[in-house]
């Protein structure tokens, strides 16, 4: 049987490619319309683009709207547990996070590194992500130490966002086993952050898009994800930020003051419940939400990004402005790696040149 890429859902009632185009380049396109705004407190917003903040994407001077380290880390996430998938196609086990760690060590050679990369992958060749974009220093450090961290194995204190931020594709190659789809995402953040904080929400991203792919409503996804969340150790903050984004998103109170309510996003636990609670209030209008998630006094470009993970995921490609799709950069490499997710790992093409292994 034939699958129709471009409907929302296919013929097992799972969703698409659509889903999968739309979580990576709803991603991007929060990412870019918080990038320009990302330090800013909500009234400088106001007064630089007006009452309702920021509305549309900045675009440079190559016609683009720039992304920054949130989806650049994200491509290289997807990046590495490709080519651990490659070496053990078996998507009901843990994948390889060694080769996961390797991937962000090619990642902050593209921050740092003066050279192009080559025989690394096609995604560490891409010219474009060898823009630097405010990388977050948890991220350069615990990189450039060569020291991986784990769930069990702390190396620092941080709880900061930038665990959730990249680990959307692990929710994607996962979607079958969603309380995998969690631990992979939580072990990806664990591998530069060690707080709970920090990669615990990083896996309650990831098993919402596992769910959310398999055809759960954004709610639905937020309560199974709930359920696997309190399983683990230290929970508590995550989980309780968690259910306030749930009841907050049922309430009447002003989006802008929701959000204050539960913080400003340069922590893990608020940026995806800021994240969540956009979503919750608007899970039919991606613009709008987007808008939501990035206007507010935080990490507006994360929590932007986040928000587009998983607004992407729930409505497909066709429901996101074209306009932006086509306007942020990358969008071609984006749907690229899409494809690449959505297809088993032996079936990407030409494979053994774009995702090398060892």
């Amino acid at each position: 049987m034939n699958i129709n890429y471009m409907n929302n859902t296919n013929f097992n009632g799972r969703y698409s490619l659509s889903n999968y185009k739309a979580c990576l380049k709803g991603g991007a396109i929060g990412d870019a319309l918080g990038w320009p705004i990302e330090f800013q407190r909500a009234d400088a917003i106001k007064r630089r683009f007006g009452k309702d903040g920021i509305q549309d994407l900045v675009i440079n001077s190559k016609g683009k709207a720039e992304i920054t380290d949130d989806t650049q880390m994200t491509m290289f996430t997807a990046d590495g547990l490709i080519k651990s998938a490659r070496k053990n196609p078996d998507l009901n086990t843990m994948p390889d996070m060694k080769t996961v760690f390797d991937s962000y060590k090619l990642w902050l050679q593209t921050q740092f590194g003066k050279v192009q990369q080559t025989g690394k992958g096609w995604i560490a060749g891409i010219k474009g992500l060898y823009e630097r974009r405010a990388p977050g220093n948890t991220c350069i450090s615990a990189i450039s130490s060569n020291n991986p961290g784990s769930m069990e194995k702390a190396i620092n204190n941080s709880a900061g966002c930038g665990g959730v931020m990249r680990v959307a594709p692990a929710g994607l190659m996962y979607k079958d086993n969603p309380e995998l789809a969690f631990k992979v995402g939580a072990e990806c953040a664990a591998l530069t952050h060690s707080h709970p904080r920090g990669f615990l929400s990083a896996g309650v991203l990831s098993e919402m898009i596992a769910h959310i792919i398999n055809g759960k409503d954004i709610n639905q996804a937020v309560d199974a994800t709930l359920q696997t969340l309190e399983k683990y150790d230290n929970h508590e903050p995550v989980t309780a930020l968690m259910k306030k984004a749930q009841t907050l998103a049922k309430s009447d109170m002003k989006p802008e003051d929701a959000i204050k309510e539960i913080g400003e996003g340069w922590v893990g636990d608020e940026a995806i419940a800021i994240s969540t609670y956009c979503a919750l209030k608007e899970p039919k209008d991606f613009a709008k939400a987007v808008k939501m998630a990035v206007n507010h006094n935080g990490d507006s470009d994360s929590t932007g990004a986040i928000l587009g993970n998983i607004l992407g995921a729930h409505l497909g490609i066709e429901k996101l402005p074209e306009k932006w799709t086509q306007e942020i950069e990358l969008t071609d490499e984006l749907g690229q790696l899409a494809k690449d997710l959505y297809v088993k790992p032996q079936e990407i093409e030409d494979a053994a040149k774009r995702y090398p292994i060892d």
